[in-house]
């Protein structure tokens, strides 16, 4: 019965991040669960006490998603298991000419 918690709240959590209003569905022209959706292959790169080198998948992801969108998905609500500031590594780990994020 546990092991159907855990998803459980998974969905609670995505619903409540698809339904915060944010900016990045301005910047990016999306919202901001679809943004959050592309980083997936990122998750093992931004885990925050053991993070690995981001992967091929991970750096297309990013160049695909765009300095402006990565930055409003950084500036925007948190997001379990994600460390901020490795994300906000991860475009001069993946070589993406990127400018600086501002946190804010």
């Amino acid at each position: 019965m546990r092991q159907l918690h855990l998803p459980f709240r998974a969905v609670i959590c995505l619903l409540a991040v698809v339904m915060y209003p944010t900016e990045a569905s301005d910047v990016c022209g999306r919202n901001f669960f679809s943004a959050l959706v592309q980083m997936i292959p990122c998750r093992s790169a931004v885990a925050p006490f053991s993070p690995l080198p981001p992967t091929e998948a991970c750096c297309q992801a990013i160049i695909a998603l765009g300095q402006p969108c990565l930055c409003a998905l950084i500036n925007g609500p948190p997001v379990s298991g994600v460390d901020r500031n490795m994300t906000l590594q991860l475009p001069d780990k993946c070589l993406a000419n990127f400018e600086p994020c501002a946190m804010g």
